[in-house]
């Protein structure tokens, strides 16, 4: 009898424990306003379009007043428009999230491709990690978040040491924990491999399985790539973006998965997060003080609270 009653209480606890897994505050948005709140300055400037994943950075110290410290940092693509012209790096600050000025010496860094861009703090320094030119991925630093230095392309090696096949390898994303960096990246969107460095110089895949993979449904099913990960009440969180090929326009759409060993992952029921039609990736998670934001990135920005 106690076994059937634990049973029992077992059953009607589990749909809670699930939703658990996905607190509101990670999953539900809104639309902030009725138009982006940043998009490309277009014609006749160095950004007629903005792609890809851009970065925010929200500084907790900053109070908004103080342009020297600002407290919203926007890292971000700008290009001609066309498909090979070079992808240069932007920045703009914000007060409130929401208004944004550009930096006066757009673009920032010239001297090489930059695009689809994560950045981990460290150590008085910015460090960033984004595609190049053909979807290599590289390593830039930065004191002040507006000059950068690159300081070369990522040495991604296989779990036995050998390097990975020649090709893309792109959309990087970075977490620093406990002395270990992590970083996961896509082949040609088709799954996101994870690496770990504690030099930043050789990186060795943990696996080399993809640790998340297309295929849930039709907002993930052929195309897949990682955009941030998130700690939250002891998980770890992977905003990503998925698609499904042969589609004309093609719809990307901005999910989440959890995980507790960060090679693990589950992907949310209810995902995308946005209605796929809006195509909106690119997603990127700020916490500022009990409010959490989601803005979307590619070619334009917007913002969900």
């Amino acid at each position: 009898m106690r076994l059937l009653f634990a049973l029992l209480a077992l059953i009607c606890l589990s749909p809670s424990l699930r939703a658990e897994d996905f607190p509101p505050e990670l999953v539900r948005f809104k639309q902030h306003g009725d138009k982006p709140v940043f998009a490309a300055a277009g014609q006749g400037t160095w950004e007629v379009k903005i792609r890809e994943r851009g970065w925010i950075h929200l500084d907790p110290t900053a109070d908004g007043t103080d342009s020297a410290k600002p407290k919203y940092r926007l890292w971000y693509t700008g290009y001609d428009g066309t498909r090979e012209g070079i992808k240069r790096l932007g920045y703009a600050t914000s007060a409130d999230g929401v208004a944004w000025t550009r930096h006066k010496g757009n673009p920032i860094h010239t001297q090489h491709w930059v695009e689809d861009m994560s950045i981990v703090p460290h150590g008085g320094a910015f460090h960033m990690f984004a595609e190049g030119k053909d979807d290599q991925s590289q390593l830039l630093t930065s004191r002040d978040g507006v000059k950068w230095q690159r300081a070369g392309q990522l040495d991604v090696r296989k779990a036995n040491g050998d390097p990975i096949e020649p090709g893309p390898y792109g959309t990087p994303t970075a977490w620093l924990e406990n002395g270990v960096w992590h970083l996961f990246y896509e082949r040609s969107d088709t799954g996101v491999w994870l690496a770990t460095s504690r030099d930043l110089k050789i990186w060795k895949n943990v696996s080399d399985e993809p640790v998340l993979r297309p295929g849930q449904g039709i907002h993930d099913r052929d195309l897949i790539a990682m955009n941030q990960i998130v700690k939250h009440k002891g998980r770890y969180y992977a905003y990503y973006h998925g698609s499904a090929k042969g589609e004309t326009p093609s719809l990307w759409s901005t999910c989440v998965a959890v995980s507790d060993d960060l090679r693990s992952w589950k992907k949310y029921d209810n995902n995308p997060l946005l209605p796929r039609e809006l195509n909106r990736s690119s997603g990127i998670l700020i916490r500022d003080g009990d409010r959490f934001r989601l803005y979307t990135m590619h070619s334009e920005i917007w913002l969900h609270e």
